[in-house]
This record gives structure tokens, C-alpha cells and sequence, in this order.
């Protein structure tokens, strides 16, 4: 991105220009729809989700101080909408085991590790992806929100430990040493689930 183009889209965007919410779209619509998939499990929920926080972000924009990036803006404010639209869902009694294998049938697993590459495969491991990022998705919906807010943040996003900090309000300490807990967390719920054994939900 060159160099002084976010501070342009910011300043057009205060100006309530509408191409600049289109362009604001294109650029963001892939990485936000993305984490709020994974905090959901529910495809439904998070087009509509991802949607919502794009009209948040451009009435609200005034809120935005420059303090951060626009896109680590952008996804503290995904991610608060995401959990709030946690709590709505589990009020409702959603988030079934069918959403999370539909949302397996669709994207197909990056990788165990959460790697984000993909590479052709066979179909007998297209079938074993598919059934890994089930049993992924279901280990992640029992993870404590910010369990799984840390591990899509970090281990999907690729963001650094500076932008974590930024998003979720933590310190640099505790980002670390509460992702490694969410990693280990998510790698025995991982292996309980394989082992056709389940786990509570973590506790908030």
C-alpha cells in the first residue's frame, strides 16, 4: 500500500465519500469475513456479521484517532461485534454441530497448524482435510472467547504480538502467555475430539 494511502481513505472516508466505503470493502472485506468466521463457525452469520461491521466502521469513523492501523482498527471492531454476536447465538442455542462441518465442506482445511496456504490434494485427502477442519472448528467453539480470539488472530490473521496488543487491549506479557495457553488448549480439545471424546467449553 503506498505510503500516506491509508490516511487518504481515512480522511475520504470522514467526508462520507462512498466510493471510499467501496474501496474500504474491497481491500478489507476478505480478512474480516475471515476472523469472523472463525470466532462464528456460522457462514450465515458471518457475511451478514461482516457486513455489519463495515457500516460500523464508516459511521463511526470520526472514532478513529490514528493511533493504530486502519486495519488493526478494523478488526477490534469485527472482533467486538463477533463476540457480541457470541452471546446473541448462544442465547439462541446456536452454533450446531452441522455449521461447523458446513463451514469444513466449503473452505477445506488450511492445515492442523491453521496454515492459510493450499495445495492440491487427492480425494481421500480432501475427505481427511475436510474432517480435520470439522473437528478444528468444533475445538475452537469450545475454546473461551478469548481463548479463540487469540489463536484466529494470531495463528489465521498472522497478526504480530504489537497488533494483538492493539486489538485486544492486552499486554505484551499476557498476549503471549494466554496464546500459548489457548494453543495448548486447542491442541487437546483437538486430540480429545479425534479420539471421538468431548470436551466442556472453557469457562469465560
Amino acid at each position: 500500500m503506498p505510503e500516506g494511502y491509508e490516511e487518504q481513505l481515512v480522511e475520504r472516508l470522514r467526508r462520507r465519500d462512498e466510493a471510499a466505503f467501496n474501496e474500504l470493502v474491497r481491500l478489507y472485506q476478505g480478512r474480516v469475513y475471515r476472523v469472523v468466521l472463525r470466532m462464528l463457525g456460522d457462514e450465515a452469520e458471518a457475511e451478514d456479521l461482516a457486513q455489519e461491521v463495515f457500516v460500523t466502521v464508516f459511521k463511526s469513523i470520526d472514532q478513529f484517532r490514528g493511533e493504530s492501523k486502519l486495519s488493526t482498527w478494523l478488526y477490534r471492531v469485527a472482533i467486538n461485534h463477533a463476540k457480541n454476536r457470541l452471546k446473541y447465538m448462544k442465547r439462541r442455542a446456536r452454533g450446531s454441530h452441522q455449521e461447523f462441518d458446513e463451514v469444513g465442506d466449503r473452505e477445506g482445511i488450511e492445515s492442523a497448524s491453521m496454515n492459510t496456504s493450499h495445495q492440491i490434494a487427492r480425494p481421500d485427502q480432501t475427505l481427511e482435510a475436510r474432517e480435520t477442519e470439522g473437528i478444528i472448528q468444533l475445538a475452537l467453539r469450545d475454546l473461551s472467547d478469548e481463548q479463540r480470539e487469540l489463536v484466529v488472530l494470531r495463528d489465521v490473521q498472522q497478526l504480530t504480538y504489537e497488533e494483538i496488543q492493539e486489538v485486544t487491549g492486552l499486554v505484551p506479557g499476557t498476549v503471549k502467555s494466554r496464546l500459548h495457553r489457548a494453543r495448548l488448549a486447542l491442541v487437546e480439545k483437538v486430540r480429545r475430539l479425534q479420539h471421538g471424546e468431548r470436551t466442556p467449553p472453557e469457562t469465560e
